[in-house]
């Protein structure tokens, strides 16, 4: 065991002791909410860039002097003659590493403006020996803001702040129900990688943390002393004191955060609960000061799923489920999308934040690259929080929290931090209060888990990550209201998804008992239906005897549903008893002189679908 890992494991066990204190008081004024900053400019994201060259064998330098020689050229351009920086000399280029994806990672001696920078990736693309060149983006966590606590947990039986603070776990409109589903599984013998800021010693987690890694690969980022990727996650802290740098913020310790919602210890008279508390969290380290490079993420989120990363042992704890609660506007960039193809080639489960800036997620990485699976944030009352990215590239939705617009606890997820402004060694274990898409995502990841972990203990083989995807939409609980914006097929439901995964209900096995179904009122167009592609939703109406007509349409909105209609039971894509299954959402099924019971319509999504309406009449 290293240093580091030895002070922390003796550090966790001195605050195991110290955290015995005063449960926070009846009727204790409300905690201060602090926010948290918006992403920051992006740090030196004209330094970096992602070369892909044709021969993967040339020498580090050849590939260096290549970008270099193309930074001399591009100064030169006429292009670039009247921009800030005209006349300066070229900036010299290192070769900083190859990447998991088989691209190379070069860094410029000095950032450049957005005019010298686009004339460098022209005159590489031109370049017969570059196949491809993309600029090292920075990405940042997708919290909102937060509310920190100074006040210490009691060291009493079933995690004393559950009850108060983790609605999201709870039967609460926006939760995930996670009590009806822990009787049957908690997610044990699974590995779940949290991509982020790393973590920090807390007893109410520690036990479920494997070492991971810290793949930053800049100093200034990092906050440790070379370029150099080292094991373990330890988080130094994200905060920045200097403007000229990025946006001047405190330490979020948001990875910890993100890990807590995972994996936080459960029943364990202390603290909060996490959502597959027997899980393992597999901590990856790539934000940091300033945020984090893509390239670092890419390389983390295939290390992850047991691809090899040069320069880096294998991952002896590969990850059945990888969370990435980050990212930044623009289009998917190449690399990202040959690390995630990879990571479910590998039999890896990618979910990730749709993003906070409550505009379409077609505009933001990595929620825009396919093989990743998209969540957006939900509040206490099941409703879209106002700050969450939305559209049809959205599968689902889980609790992000709604910040102030449902107050202090309920507008916030609660799980493990650290008390700090800056160095966590300089703080103590805490609980913190966080809203963001970044919040939503874990619990997607948690519930996968459980999934997993209970398909394999009831001698299946494990789902594949499209198999495991495609589960978790489809045993979505309806919106209690239509969303104002296409959030996806639904609500996480956590016991909903392990009674698809097992075949019955996780309450009464072998008795699956009646459909769950949205009942519609007979003449009453549901209106606003959205759901990505594949997703499916059942509803149904009550017949009475004697009609001599029941019709089903639908209609309006974009996109492409099919519907599929059953008398006394639920229909399937297979087996129904009517289907409309034209191109677009006109469908219509007739049914002469139906039966006395109950009409079950199955609505799917053949294609992502938003703004549709659904009738049924007798």
């Amino acid at each position: 065991m290293n240093t580091k890992n030895l002070r922390v494991s003796l550090l966790a066990s001195v605050i195991a002791a110290a955290v015995a204190g005063p449960a926070f008081a009846a009727g204790q004024a409300p905690l201060e909410v602090r926010p948290m900053p918006a992403p920051a400019a992006e740090a030196d994201a004209g330094t970096r860039l992602i070369v892909k060259y044709r021969d993967k064998r040339a020498a580090p330098a050849v590939k260096a002097q290549s970008v270099q020689a193309a930074a001399k050229r591009a100064l030169g351009s006429r292009l670039v003659r009247n921009s800030a920086a005209a006349g300066a000399t070229a900036p010299e280029a290192r070769h900083v590493r190859t990447m998991s994806i088989g691209s190379d990672v070069v860094k410029l001696s000095r950032k450049l403006d957005a005019a010298q920078l686009d004339a460098v990736i022209r005159e590489l693309r031109a370049d017969p020996a570059v196949e491809r060149v993309e600029v090292d983006r920075m990405v940042h966590h997708t919290g909102v803001a937060q509310v920190r606590s100074d006040v210490q947990p009691s060291l009493v039986p079933d995690d004393p702040y559950y009850a108060q603070y983790n609605w999201h776990l709870q039967d609460t409109p926006g939760g995930i129900h996670a009590e009806d589903a822990w009787d049957v599984s908690t997610g044990e013998g699974t590995v779940v990688a949290v991509v982020d800021t790393g973590i920090v010693p807390h007893p109410d987690m520690d036990a479920n943390m494997l070492e991971g890694y810290d793949f930053i690969s800049d100093a200034f980022v990092s906050r440790r002393d070379t370029d150099d990727r080292v094991p373990g996650a330890y988080d130094y802290g994200d905060w920045n004191d200097d403007a000229a740098e990025c946006r001047v913020s405190t330490s979020s310790f948001h990875g910890t955060h993100v890990a807590g919602t995972v994996a936080e210890l459960t029943n364990n008279g202390l603290g909060m609960a996490g959502t597959a508390h027997d899980a393992q969290v597999l901590p990856l380290r790539v934000l940091g000061r300033c945020g984090g490079y893509t390239s670092d993420v890419v390389d983390a989120v295939v290390w992850a799923a047991g691809g090899e990363v040069p320069g880096i042992p294998m991952n002896e704890n590969p990850a059945e489920v990888i969370n990435l609660s980050l990212g930044g506007s623009g289009a998917c960039l190449q690399s990202e999308q040959d690390a995630f193809a990879l990571a479910r080639s590998l039999g890896s489960l990618v979910v990730t934040s749709a993003g906070n800036s409550n505009a379409d997620v077609s505009n933001f990485s990595p929620a825009n690259c396919d093989n990743v699976m998209v969540v957006a944030a939900g509040r206490i009352n099941g409703g879209r929080a106002s700050y969450s990215n939305y559209g049809s590239l959205v599968h689902l939705t889980a609790p992000g929290g709604g910040g102030s617009a449902d107050g202090n606890p309920n507008g916030y997820v609660w799980q493990a931090s650290n008390s700090s402004d800056t160095s966590p060694d300089l703080g103590d274990p805490t609980y913190v209060g966080m809203s963001g898409t970044s919040m939503a995502s874990p619990h997607v990841a948690g519930v996968a888990a459980m999934v997993q972990s209970a398909v394999v203990a009831a001698g299946g083989d494990p789902l594949s990550p499209a198999e495991l995807q495609e589960l978790l939409i489809d045993s979505v609980r309806p919106f209690p209201s239509n969303p104002d914006r296409p959030i996806g097929a639904g609500l996480l439901d956590a016991p909903g998804a392990l009674e698809l995964a097992l075949g019955s209900d996780p309450g009464d096995p072998g008795d699956p008992g009646e459909p769950d179904a949205i009942e519609l009122t007979n003449g009453v167009a549901l209106t606003g239906l959205s759901g990505s592609a594949g997703s499916s939703t059942l509803y149904s109406i009550e017949v009475p005897a004697g009609e001599s007509l029941l019709s089903v349409v639908t209609y309006g909105g974009r996109g492409d549903v099919s519907v599929y209609v059953s008398a006394g039971e639920a229909p399937t894509v297979e087996d129904h008893d009517r289907a409309s299954t034209r191109p677009g959402n006109n469908e219509t099924v007739r049914i002469v002189r139906p039966e006395a019971t109950t009409y079950y319509i199955l609505v799917v999504g053949e294609r992502a679908f938003s703004g549709v309406s659904l009738q049924a009449r007798h």
